[in-house]
């Protein structure tokens, strides 16, 4: 069962914190950090919440004057069950078409094929690599997505429903 996903308040940090702990080994967000994304302009932190508790959340981050938003961390629980990870990442793309942006970016482990795999079957394209990224040396690989508008998701969603051509 999909969790409800909805924006993450004060009281959701230590929840955090424990699935952070639980989810990644190194470059870790900070308590600190998540209280400051909770109620910053330039932030998205959604959570993906059930009546057993927090099962992931996502970190969605904007530059003022840029369109491109850009997917700062997606954590899911250890078996929390499938999907959880899918409707988190519609969420985040939701929130930053909400913000106006049209393009979403983000960074990934070379080593985490799961996550890889996530974010090509919703249509992110590798735009390159970071050597040495993260703070134990593994290699990033940089992805990212064209946004649709709101409008042309619409149109796209009421012609595969009619049978008929999206092109």
């Amino acid at each position: 069962m999909l969790a409800e996903i909805r924006p993450a308040r004060k009281d959701d940090v230590d929840a955090l914190m424990a699935l952070e702990l639980a989810v990644f080994v190194t470059d870790r967000i900070s308590r600190q950090s998540f209280r400051r994304m909770v109620s910053s302009l330039t932030a998205s932190l959604l959570v993906a919440d059930q009546p057993g508790g927090i099962l992931g959340y996502c970190a969605v981050l904007y530059r003022t004057g840029s369109k491109s938003a850009r997917l700062y961390s997606l954590a899911v629980a250890p078996n929390s069950g499938g999907g959880q990870g899918r409707a988190l990442l519609a969420a985040a793309e939701q929130a930053a078409r909400d913000r106006g942006c049209t393009s979403m970016r983000l960074e990934v482990r070379r080593d985490n094929p799961r996550a890889i795999a996530l974010y090509e079957k919703n249509g992110y394209r590798p735009i390159g690599s970071k050597p040495g990224y993260y703070a134990d040396g593994m290699d990033a690989l940089r992805y990212a997505k064209p946004l649709d508008p709101p409008s042309q998701i619409l149109v796209t969603t009421a012609r595969k429903a009619a049978g008929t051509s999206t092109r």
